[in-house]
């Protein structure tokens, strides 16, 4: 009997695009609704009890510039973001590499950090068999600080939520960072894109393949000042 071809794993933000959706979906909301830039403050406010709140509690307060939106209008911020800006987004060489395991008939499996209210809809706008993100409970309106539904969808955890759906091995993985090392261990061929320098000695220690795409950005300062613009809603692609 022949097999099925086995799944490639791909991360998203910094993999398949160079920013952190979370962040570009932010400046997406608030330019389309900039009185809610001044929200921000609560963000800013609770940012030095990052380590005592962690990384979920800080993603739940990062997401606090949404606070009484209704679910709808969120929805519809969604569909926006993904027709307006996403074509503008992902490296071009990665989508290449999508494309070539999409045409070899591989299930493509997207696993993000990032909210799965658009990483679903981001995988299926470039033809991912199966996407995975954090759940949010958002509600009929969301709360200041939204509802986590499990946990932060990282390291392990996404792991576990492709062993739930019977994904416990892959060909081959896409990540950019050291957080998803439990996801590279699913795969036999392991592919870097742009990993920063710990990541990268890495790779180059065990032989992996390292991709390099252009960046939109000439240094990690331009990186970090386009963050900010981001987390404000002063950047656009």
């Amino acid at each position: 009997m022949k097999r099925s071809p086995a799944p490639i794993l791909f991360d998203l933000d910094q993999t398949i695009i160079p920013w952190d959706t979370q962040l570009v979906f932010r400046c997406y909301v608030l330019r389309k609704e900039p009185l809610r830039r001044l929200l921000t403050a609560i963000f800013l406010l609770f940012l030095p009890l990052n380590k005592v709140l962690g990384a979920g509690g800080m993603k739940r307060v990062f997401h606090s510039y949404l606070w009484g939106m209704s679910r709808s209008r969120l929805q519809g911020h969604v569909n926006g973001f993904l027709d307006e800006w996403l074509p503008k987004l992902p490296y071009p060489e990665i989508l290449e590499e999508i494309a070539f395991y999409k045409q070899k008939g591989h299930p493509l499996i997207l696993s993000s950090a990032s909210p799965q209210l658009w990483v679903e809809g981001i995988g299926r706008k470039l033809g991912f068999d199966h996407s995975y993100g954090t759940l949010f409970d958002w509600t009929e309106k969301s709360s200041l600080f939204p509802e986590l539904i499990g946990e932060n969808h990282k390291g392990r955890e996404k792991v576990r939520r492709l062993a739930e759906v019977n994904i416990t091995s892959g060909l081959a993985g896409f990540t950019d960072s050291k957080a998803d090392l439990p996801l590279l261990e699913l795969c036999k061929e392991k592919t870097l894109v742009n990993p920063l320098p710990g990541m990268r000695r890495l790779g180059e220690a065990n032989h992996w393949r390292i991709l390099e795409p252009d960046k939109p950005w000439k240094n990690r300062l331009a990186f970090g000042i386009g963050c900010a613009r981001q987390l404000f809603g002063f950047w656009k692609p």
